[in-house]
């Protein structure tokens, strides 16, 4: 595996752990207490966190999620082509 397939793979890992942790909020709405779960939330909060603070819950539903899948989906891209414009992408 190349350098490019390894990025993607980690934004993939990334975009899984944030989903994880929307089903994981709406199954457990009060929180878990397993290590899995908690892994996730400490793995995710520095993404989420920040966006929070820029954009507080709409009606009480907490969009940062959405915003940072299109955040990762848009730093993806440009590390992606990045790569590809350096000649990094083996």
């Amino acid at each position: 595996m190349g350098l490019l397939g390894l990025v993607q793979l980690l934004f993939r890992l990334v975009y899984l752990l944030l989903l994880a942790r929307v089903v994981m909020s709406w199954v457990f709405p009060r929180g878990v207490d397993h290590p899995v779960a908690l892994a996730i939330y400490r793995l995710t909060d520095p993404i989420l966190e920040p966006l929070r603070r820029l954009v507080p819950p709409i009606g009480g539903l907490d969009i940062s999620p959405i915003l940072a899948f299109l955040v990762l989906g848009l730093l993806e891209r440009l590390v992606v082509e990045a790569l590809v414009a350096s000649g990094l992408a083996f």
